[in-house]
């Protein structure tokens, strides 16, 4: 059963008197206690769509149009009195950069409360009693210590917990995770992928994972959807796109993965960069610029998201006929 379903969502930013879509005619679900993760380069359009979904951008430079329905109501037409019910209660987030996202003038046990303080009816008492058990949930070694601390005190690890607990507050049904472990080291990367594993068993709680790391992906995810470029370019469970990759930008970033297997060999690098909004491709496949040995005639006009086997969806029917390119000037480049 569907527990989100984002339909036709295209969000817009105001440059200069003109709106530019980041966002251009996404489509997807999210079932309940499944993790679906976006996954793509910098610039392409994920940390929009986790904002979209709560609807936490600047409205006076952000336009929003499509569908985003949740408990049978459209979040993106919802008052925002109506819509501070569900933030925080039923849609939580965790932010890329807790150190930013923490008020540093305020304790660590205070700032937890105050979701609880807004979204639920425990008197102070209790709602401390909360606050120790979920910094105890996420693994707080001393949770009394860390409530009484203010976030400059604690390290980037314990700050990310301490964004978990906040987000595990409400017992909220999904949770969007934005890059939660992009400024950790390796070992805390682990920890925190493990951390959000076990609450998500223990609270069976839906979980949208914003990465751009496969390894994370490949570890932590049901479904996937491969975005470039404002666009979700390939829709797979995660075993079935790791697998048979087959658009050509998925294919791509699999092929620029370092493993045992290259055996000394140059990785494949995708030539160019992502469009800026200004410069967006007005037909066809968005991605044909960085592969132009293959034709025009090799790309759908008005490609959509079809779905090419049970459950894969593919943009563009260009990956019927993409190859590397393996000439010596493009050897090793995709």
């Amino acid at each position: 059963m569907d527990l989100l379903d984002v339909r036709g969502l295209r969000t817009s930013f105001r440059v200069g008197g003109e709106y530019y879509a980041a966002v251009d005619g996404v489509d997807f679900t999210v079932k309940k206690n499944e993790t679906l993760a976006i996954v793509g380069e910098s610039g392409c359009g994920k940390s929009t769509i986790a904002l979209s979904i709560t609807r936490l951008h600047n409205l006076a430079f952000t336009r929003m149009d499509g569908e985003v329905n949740y408990g049978g109501f459209n979040l993106l037409g919802m008052s925002e009195k109506d819509l501070n019910t569900v933030r925080g209660k039923d849609i939580s987030m965790i932010f890329q950069d807790p150190l930013t996202s923490l008020n540093p003038l305020f304790k660590v046990g205070p700032q937890i409360e105050e979701s609880l303080e807004y979204h639920t009816d425990l008197n102070a008492e209790q709602r401390k009693e909360r606050a120790l058990e979920l910094l105890k949930d996420v693994g707080m070694v001393d949770p009394e210590l860390t409530y009484n601390n203010f976030p400059h005190e604690l390290s980037g690890g314990m700050r990310q917990r301490a964004m978990i607990a906040i987000a595990l507050s409400c017992r909220p049904s999904l949770i969007i995770a934005d890059e939660p472990t992009t400024a950790l080291d390796v070992t805390i990367q682990a920890q925190i992928l493990d951390l959000l594993r076990n609450l998500q068993k223990t609270h069976q709680t839906s979980i949208i994972l914003i990465t751009h790391d496969l390894g994370v992906v490949a570890e932590m995810a049901d479904r996937v959807a491969v975005m470039y470029a404002g666009q979700i370019v390939e829709l797979a469970t995660c075993d079935e796109l790791f697998k048979n990759p087959l658009h050509p930008y998925t294919r791509s970033l699999l092929a620029s993965i370092p493993s045992k297997d290259n055996d000394g060999e140059r990785l494949h690098v995708i030539q160019g960069t992502v469009p800026s909004l200004k410069n967006l491709p007005r037909t066809g496949c968005r991605f044909s610029p960085r592969i132009p040995w293959m034709g025009a005639g090799c790309h759908e006009e008005e490609p959509i998201l079809r779905e090419v086997s049970p459950d894969h969806f593919v943009l563009c029917s260009c990956y019927k006929t993409f190859h590397f390119n393996n000439s010596d000037e493009g050897k090793g480049e995709a």
